[in-house]
């Protein structure tokens, strides 16, 4: 058999939708593939016909391709190992293997691509194919031009200086920025090196695809059109590590493809409309908890001991009836189907 018929053990892996090349290379890393019976070594190369097994399961021929859109709340992290704690898959809890394409820290939300195609997660992730994602980013200050300025230039971080990209101040406290590169909790670093902490961080776009008409906890499948154009962008695409030492231009950062503003972008899918579902793990509770998180920053949240001390007040201002109440298990009132008791004055 010759050379150009081999093919590297991780690809095979990742061909098949297993998981991607790099939860391949950790699989042979612990033993736990063989090829035809004998435990696989890191870049080892396979022929048609060799029998490759993952815990003594023979990987089964491609299914059809899976690419979902997830608007993922804080709290779910996205990773592959169903042992951690609200990891993403168990959190979708879809009937067939996926894996995220690329990443989105725990505390953050907003939309992230899964997928059981492991040939298009790089063409996606390198940096150097200069394929963007946009995030709308709350801070705890006020935002200056000087600020504005310093981010788009680059910021140095992580022993390197960031990209040059695109920022645009929303309001006194938000702003939107479109990044064509993926380090570690990229957007956080740089803020904090310029002396601003992020209150809350949302990705909102990732290429073609917008997280419009996408309701937090909610996942839908890329529509033919959405892969159509993702395939076109990616064409030329390099899959290999060359491509992250391809910077974009300094002078001029790539432009947004679907418009420079959120309202000039097309919808999700063109217009049509798509089915919705709803993660598996998902209860609503971090919806709340983002909305909490995205209030105005400089106020604080009422202490909840201040709280129930407001209520009690409240009971005492309309007569003060409850301490006089007699022991008979009469239930007290009921609040407003609001929950909010509202001051009144003393009279």
């Amino acid at each position: 058999m010759t050379e150009q018929t081999l093919i590297r053990l991780n690809k095979f892996i990742s061909d098949t939708g297993y998981c991607s090349r790099r939860e391949a290379d950790k699989l042979v890393d612990q033993g736990r593939v063989t090829i035809n019976g004998e435990v696989a070594e890191m870049g080892t190369k396979v022929a048609a016909g060799d029998e490759v097994c993952v815990d003594d399961r023979p990987l089964r021929q491609k299914e059809a391709p899976i690419y979902i859109a997830l608007n993922k709340p804080p709290g779910i992290t996205c990773t592959t190992e169903r042992h951690i704690e609200d990891n993403i898959v168990d959190f979708i809890g879809h009937r067939k293997r996926i894996f995220p394409i690329g990443r989105l820290d725990k505390a953050s939300d907003g939309l992230i691509f899964l997928t059981n195609d492991g040939d298009i997660v790089n063409k996606i992730l390198r940096a150097g194919n200069n394929h963007e994602k946009e995030y709308v980013v709350r801070v705890d200050k006020p935002i200056t031009d000087e600020f504005i300025a310093k981010m788009a230039a680059g910021v140095a971080i992580l022993d390197t200086v960031t990209l040059p990209c695109k920022v645009v101040q929303e309001s006194r406290f938000v702003f939107r920025i479109t990044l064509t590169q993926g380090l570690n909790r990229q957007i956080r670093r740089m803020c904090e090196a310029l002396g601003y902490d992020v209150f809350k961080l949302k990705r909102v776009r990732i290429m073609n695809v917008t997280i419009d008409g996408l309701p937090t906890g909610k996942w839908r499948y890329l529509t033919d059109a959405e892969m159509a154009q993702i395939n076109a962008m990616i064409a030329d695409s390099s899959k290999t590590e060359e491509a992250s030492a391809v910077a974009p231009s300094a002078s001029k950062p790539a432009r947004t493809p679907a418009g420079e503003r959120n309202n000039d972008r097309p919808t999700r899918s063109g217009g049509a409309r798509v089915k919705t579902h709803s993660a598996k793990g998902y209860d609503g509770r971090r919806a709340r908890q983002g909305k909490e998180e995205g209030s105005q920053p400089g106020r604080k949240k009422p202490h909840a001991g201040r709280r129930d001390q407001d209520q009690r007040g409240g009971a005492r201002s309309q007569g003060n009836t409850g301490r006089h109440r007699s022991s008979d298990n009469t239930a007290p009132a009921k609040p407003k189907s609001d929950g909010i008791i509202k001051w009144q004055p003393k009279r």
